[in-house]
């Protein structure tokens, strides 16, 4: 009875030393893969707000001329920019 409790605790340790590795490399798997399907939703986001984007740019004449004023510095024939710098604190 003691010699069968003994190969049974020793088969036992076997098992666990033989899975453990692997089941912690599974967890280690899984988290990564909840990390990268969080990544593709996020990006997946940007990507459908950079497409809105380009067709407001394409098909928006009043858009893109904003973008264009604020980004690019393009002025329409006559105008005068003002910079204006705020004052340094001392």
């Amino acid at each position: 009875m003691m010699v069968r409790s003994i190969i049974i605790c020793a088969i036992a340790i076997i098992v666990l030393i033989i899975f453990i590795p692997g089941f912690a490399r599974m967890q280690e798997l899984k988290a990564k893969n909840r990390d990268l399907k969080k990544q593709i939703g996020e990006i997946t986001e940007e990507n459908l707000v950079l497409k809105k984007d380009i067709d407001r740019l394409q098909h928006d004449s009043v858009y893109l001329e904003g973008v264009a004023r604020e980004k690019m510095g393009v002025v329409r024939k006559g105008e005068v920019i003002y910079h204006i710098v705020p004052e340094e604190k001392k």
